[in-house]
């Protein structure tokens, strides 16, 4: 099958700067919003990612036709249009995450290498996600217990967005590739997605 590839729009800068000091606002709301992921493509249920909003619909997806653990994939809308590439690179054999807001930039929006620190009080593996040259950052961290959970939070260890097995409303778990994800008000919900990509990639889902 031949592959489809994201939709480009041209930008109007040219600075690889804007990549780390613009954000998409109309991907923010001021309320909290809850998305169901699927770790599938519904093209052909490939390997991928899709997100349907509150109201069940498409917002996000990835297609990707190769073997899972691609290192290079597609964060697109429903329309195809490329909001983020994800690439992985390795240096010295420990891998880390580049996620790309302009094509072709030369500075990463975001960057998630790994890091060890205290989860929810025991020893676990957690990602530190650091924005382009600035000083922000987050982590993503698996929930305790639970490695297909997962959360994150910003520098002040607030919970920007949580992702959980999703139940169906008898309360049965559904499988380990469909998650309820929480995001809290005022965030990217594309940035949000763009670390769910990584964090797909990290457990081979896509």
């Amino acid at each position: 099958m031949a592959k489809v590839h994201p939709l480009i729009i041209p930008n109007s800068t040219n600075s690889d700067d804007a990549s780390s000091s613009c954000t998409i606002h109309t991907h923010m709301t001021s309320t909290r919003e809850t998305f169901t992921i699927w770790m599938k493509s519904l093209v052909m249920q490939g390997n991928g990612c899709t997100a349907f909003d509150g109201n069940g619909e498409v917002v996000y997806r990835i297609d990707n036709y190769d073997n899972k653990h691609s290192n290079e994939v597609y964060l697109m809308d429903l329309r195809g249009k490329l909001l983020f590439t994800v690439c992985e690179k390795k240096m010295c054999g420990f891998p880390s995450w580049k996620g790309f807001k302009i094509n072709g930039a030369n500075k990463p929006f975001f960057q998630v290498r790994k890091s060890w620190r205290s989860v929810l009080g025991k020893k676990g593996i957690s990602y530190k996600v650091t924005m382009g040259s600035d000083s922000t950052f987050y982590r993503l961290e698996g929930l305790s217990g639970k490695s297909s959970e997962f959360r994150i939070t910003d520098g002040n260890g607030g919970v920007v967005a949580e992702a959980k097995r999703k139940q169906s409303n008898s309360g049965v778990v559904l499988g380990d590739d469909v998650f309820t994800l929480v995001v809290e008000p005022h965030v990217d919900h594309s940035f949000v997605m763009a670390l769910v990509t990584v964090y797909g990639l990290i457990r081979h889902q896509i």
